[in-house]
């Protein structure tokens, strides 16, 4: 029997199945990690819906994960998956490639056949490969109704093979990383044809992932979410000097040298602003050197990391985020990072560079600006304008908000997920058995 009721802290309506919970296997590379707090957000949306939740991280993590605030709802164990396991390997190969060789063949066949993107994709796909061999006896003695892969590298490869192996339904979830880096994954559409439907979080996702010959009826385009949305904060006025910050990994495709000597011209131009770069990378040394190089020492300030609560006083602290994200060189570049709509929800003005899918959220002039990295006047125009003209500060503000209202409700979202779970767990026929 199944009923209809209203998601935790939604009133959009949620199918569940009431003889049971369903299982889903969640497969993360690393979980839970500090810097992927929408997938925890995730996480903890499926335990507040009564899912019952197997999570199994590849590399690192594991341990106990806090589970929601609410008393039903108790902490889950993450189950590690040690890699001196992979020493049975050498007996668990032939058994699982004598039950079914043609799994054995396909991989070997692909290794001969192709190279991979980079190396660190190519031990990815060989993690999960190794895992799903480990652990297919366990799968077979505890199926789940359904193996979620997290990511498309590792987590989708083991999710895919133990498909092959077990025929256990699964479905994927495709971020920038897993589509943009290097080209994108290795096996990418080989792990995602058979899918019951592939998550992504961004329009510019789904439309690659489209190109690259995913059907778009197995694409489900799902954004991810905040908890909670905070109190619209006050239009701090005057705004001088400007407070901008950056919240950030110091890598790449966050465009942060650009970034810097946007503020060089702006110090030059005798605009003030004070600016904090939240975030830590490898390229925080050069980063560093470069602000000095600058002479921003007096006005721009890195934080290095800082936990969630850390990042909330950030943003009560900013007058305007800023987000100069580029494409880099390996391919990498952002989805729509979640800082952007946590600083809206929270009356931070934006300002982002056109660079991925941060204008799915930033419309420019209706809720943010839109400047290219490599214009700054553009840019000195953009915060000439926030800093003075409050009228147009107010009115970007609530439309910033409102959107993050009706896209970014974690809940909302997590919800819409598990109705793609469902309706893959009760129809065979999106994820057909191989054998």
């Amino acid at each position: 029997m199944r009923v209809a009721c209203s998601g935790w802290r939604s009133s959009e309506p949620v199918t569940v199945l009431t003889e049971k919970p369903p299982t889903i296997a969640y497969l993360f590379t690393t979980f839970p990690k500090s810097t992927e707090t929408f997938l925890q957000r995730e996480i903890i949306g499926m335990q507040a819906r009564g899912v019952n939740l197997r999570i199994y991280s590849l590399h690192g993590g594991g341990g106990e994960f806090r589970g929601t605030s609410t008393s039903s709802v108790g902490p889950l164990c993450v189950e590690r998956f040690s890699k001196w396991r992979l020493m049975e390997l050498i007996w668990k190969i032939p058994f699982e490639s004598a039950r079914r060789p043609g799994v054995l063949f396909e991989l070997l066949r692909g290794l001969a056949t192709r190279r991979a993107r980079s190396w660190i994709n190519f031990w990815e796909n060989m993690l999960g490969a190794g895992f799903a061999c480990v652990y297919a006896r366990h799968f077979r003695k505890n199926p789940p109704a359904l193996i979620h892969a997290a990511w498309s590298g590792a987590p989708a490869t083991a999710a895919w093979i133990l498909w092959r192996i077990n025929g256990h339904r699964y479905s994927a979830a495709a971020h920038a990383y897993d589509i943009y880096e290097h080209g994108g994954d290795w096996w990418l559409r080989e792990k995602l044809l058979p899918a019951a439907f592939v998550h992504t979080s961004t329009e510019m996702g789904r439309g690659t992932l489209i190109e690259r010959g995913v059907p778009a009826g197995k694409i489900a385009c799902i954004r991810r979410g905040l908890d909670a949305l905070p109190p619209l904060k006050p239009l701090r006025t005057p705004r001088t000097a400007l407070r901008l910050v950056c919240v950030a990994r110091l890598v790449e495709k966050k465009g942060l040298r650009h970034q810097l000597r946007l503020y060089a011209g702006l110090r030059d131009a005798g605009f003030a602003f004070e600016a904090r770069i939240a975030g830590d990378g490898p390229l925080r040394g050069e980063l560093e050197a470069l602000a000095r190089e600058l002479r921003l020492t007096s006005c721009v300030v890195f934080t290095g990391h800082l936990p969630g609560q850390e990042i909330l006083d950030q943003l009560a602290w900013a007058d305007v985020l800023v987000h100069t994200g580029i494409v880099a060189p390996s391919g990498d570049r952002d989805g729509l990072p979640n800082v952007i709509p946590e600083a809206m929800s929270a009356g931070v003005l934006v300002v982002t560079s056109p660079a991925a899918a941060t204008t799915e959220a930033v419309t420019d002039g209706v809720t943010g600006l839109v400047a290219p990295v490599d214009e700054p006047e553009v840019w000195m125009t953009a915060l000439r304008r926030l800093a003075t003209d409050d009228g147009f500060a107010e009115s970007l503000r609530r439309a910033a908000h409102r959107w993050v209202e009706e896209n970014f409700d974690a809940h909302k979202n997590a919800a819409r997920i598990l109705a793609q779970f469902e309706q893959a767990i009760l129809n065979p026929e999106l994820n057909r058995n191989p054998h």
